[in-house]
């Protein structure tokens, strides 16, 4: 069997620095002190990634694969070079090459942008599997960590991993960065599913008794955000709706992290940097206020790597506070986390009280991914 094996090097970079993407603003990100992720993603795939020596691996040169593979274990031959930074025609060239040579699977390290220019040129041609590391991952064809990626290989090495249709999202980067979330289906690819390995499309829940219950939750939170914490705010209309009650529904982002104190917003669309940097005089006094992604069930790791594990620990576990809907609880059999620190996801793991309502909490198992 040959398994085309790709990685998009620039991937997620954006995420840290607080750029909600990072097509077209590479430089940007590099100028804002943003490292590359994707190709340390990719190495925890490959690294536990056992296949017998029928199996060969095609793939891409230094950072766009090969620097990824384990020469002891993995058998695998260079058919695309890329010289310099890689490019998504550089990506779509690769894939053009992969199915001249007749693979029947395709691997891929990146986000939604990587996703989409895959499907491009694949199509339903073969199965498409996406090991992640962008900074948005709405489109189902992604595993839910690097190492569950691992495990999917392998079963569909076997012939024991169904293969399902899943949506490709096409997410308007510009849009996102001025916090409006424009989402399309940009087509259906072929994956290789097993239910607990796969992330599931994001979801919008939108209703009437979904708004009462966002109120609901936001006017607890206004309460218990009177002791001089400060608070640092995740994304979406879940925790949008607090800023609302606050009167800073103007000022806070929808899709940005944002920080509040006593009641005033005191940073707007932060990076990690900046967060590090508020942290700092806050003398261990903050909590961080999130909400999954509706279906996918991420709280760390999908949309806001602002927050990333340097963050929270500075926040401490402790002080990490869910908040959900019902009806977004309901919908979302076990909440996960990918900070890409295996340590720090390990304790964010177990049982938590999700707010719920006025007052209210439910129980929740959080998960690594």
């Amino acid at each position: 069997m040959k398994i085309g094996f790709l990685i998009n090097p620039i991937a997620g970079m954006g995420g840290s620095v607080g750029l909600k993407g990072t097509d077209g603003l590479v430089d940007e990100a590099v100028r804002r002190g943003a490292q590359p992720i994707a190709g340390e993603r990719a190495k925890k795939c490959m690294e536990v990634l056992n296949l017998n020596d029928s199996v060969l691996i095609l793939t891409c040169s230094g950072a766009m694969g090969g620097d990824a593979l384990v020469p002891d274990t993995q058998r695998y031959n260079v058919v695309y070079s890329c010289e310099g930074r890689s490019t998504s025609e550089d990506t779509k060239n690769a894939c053009t090459r992969f199915l001249e040579e007749e693979i029947e699977l395709l691997v891929f390290c990146g986000g939604d942008g990587t996703a989409r220019d895959v499907y491009s040129v694949v199509g339903r041609a073969i199965p498409l599997l996406g090991i992640p590391a962008g900074v948005k991952m709405h489109s189902a064809v992604f595993a839910i960590t690097p190492r569950s990626a691992s495990k999917l290989i392998e079963l569909f090495v076997a012939g024991k991993a169904e293969v399902r249709d899943a949506e490709i999202m096409d997410t308007d980067e510009a849009a996102y960065r001025r916090n409006e979330l424009r989402m399309t289906v940009f087509g259906y690819a072929r994956t290789p599913y097993e239910p607990v390995l796969v992330q599931q499309g994001k979801s919008l829940f939108q209703s009437v008794s979904e708004e009462r219950a966002k109120e609901e939750i936001a006017r607890f939170a206004c309460e218990f955000m009177r002791d001089g914490s400060l608070y640092i705010l995740g994304a979406g209309t879940t925790i949008h709706k607090i800023a609302e009650v606050l009167g800073l529904g103007e000022e806070k982002t929808l899709l940005g992290v944002d920080a509040v104190k006593n009641g005033k917003l005191v940073g707007t669309d932060l990076n990690e940097q900046d967060l590090l940097h508020l942290l700092e005089h806050e003398r261990g006094k903050a909590k961080i206020l999130v909400s999954p992604i509706g279906a996918q069930g991420f709280i760390f790791g999908r949309g806001n790597q602002q927050l990333s594990a340097k963050v929270i620990e500075k926040v401490g576990v402790e002080n990490v506070i869910v908040l959900a809907t019902p009806h977004k609880l309901s919908e979302t059999p076990v909440l996960l986390v990918d900070t890409g620190d295996d340590e720090l996801d390990e304790r964010l793991s177990g049982y938590l009280s999700v707010v719920s309502g006025y007052r209210m909490a439910q129980r929740k198992e959080v998960r690594r991914g």
